[in-house]
């Protein structure tokens, strides 16, 4: 058995059998890792989920900011933006069973036998491992039950930009979903900013990458996650970001975790400017 994470998909279902060609992918043996975004901006978000929940192995899979906003205007509570591609699956024919099975993925999954943890985007910089763990189930209860109440109608939204252990109620949530699916870079006192989208070096004076704030909790874990395609492919200071811009004409990353070793395949480009 191996086991491998897959970078954000986004859609893209040819680049996602491609790549799972050139990892060998067996599947009632190995297991498989996506770092949430199944879906949006690609031509085959419908294609890809069927895949992906259909495999008769194990697979994990968090949720991104493209999976929410997907649920989110399926319950009729986000505006479609000019740039989705989500209509594939809100007409399908088994629209329902797609999205109940999305709506019960995680946000954060933890495997201490193979030592690593997957987010998509990110940990705030004062979170340790069983802290996160908390606050993303925490999450993962409120997205379960989102179908009737009114989450959706709370999620977005970019304050509060920090942690503080006296939120409550939709702040509370608001902070955690915003970290794990949303978050890039910080300040030095680990407070969010969910506006700059460039590659490290191109942020405002003040602001680093989440990973590179000092004293972070979450150092001696070995954190995989996505996002972040103008990072691009990324190993060092104990993560691996494997978000290489597959929707934009980069590729589609994949990395074994029970191994090691980086595996990616070409793309298509489906959309002319890089966004979130």
């Amino acid at each position: 058995m191996a086991v491998y994470a897959i970078g954000d998909v986004q859609g893209c279902a040819d680049a996602l059998r491609a790549l799972l060609d050139r990892i060998g992918f067996v599947a009632d043996r190995d297991e498989l890792w996506f770092t949430g975004d199944l879906v949006n901006r690609g031509p085959s978000s419908a294609a890809v989920l069927r895949f992906v929940m259909n495999l008769p192995g194990t697979v994990r899979c968090v949720l991104g900011n493209h999976d929410l906003h997907l649920l989110a205007v399926a319950a009729g509570k986000g505006r479609e933006h000019p740039q989705d591609t989500l209509r594939n699956v809100l007409d399908a024919p088994d629209r329902d069973q797609l999205l109940a099975w999305l709506r019960a993925q995680p946000l954060l999954h933890h495997d201490a036998d193979l030592g690593f943890t997957l987010v998509h985007a990110g940990l705030l910089p004062s979170w340790d491992l069983a802290l996160a763990q908390q606050l993303a189930q925490e999450a993962r209860r409120a997205v379960a039950e989102s179908a009737g109440n009114t989450l959706f109608d709370h999620m977005y939204g970019n304050q509060p930009d920090h942690w503080d252990e006296g939120l409550r109620g939709w702040e509370r949530l608001r902070v955690v979903i915003n970290a794990m699916t949303r978050l890039r870079y910080c300040d030095g006192t680990g407070r969010m900013d969910l506006r700059h989208k460039g590659a490290p070096g191109t942020q405002p004076g003040g602001l680093v990458p989440w990973f590179e704030v000092a004293g972070r909790a979450s150092r001696n874990l070995r954190i995989v996650f996505g996002h972040w395609s103008t990072l691009g492919l990324w190993e060092g200071q104990g993560v691996i970001g494997l978000d290489s811009g597959c929707l934009w004409g980069g590729r589609l990353s994949a990395v074994r975790l029970d191994g090691g070793g980086l595996f990616s395949v070409s793309c298509r480009q489906y959309q002319p400017v890089q966004e979130e």
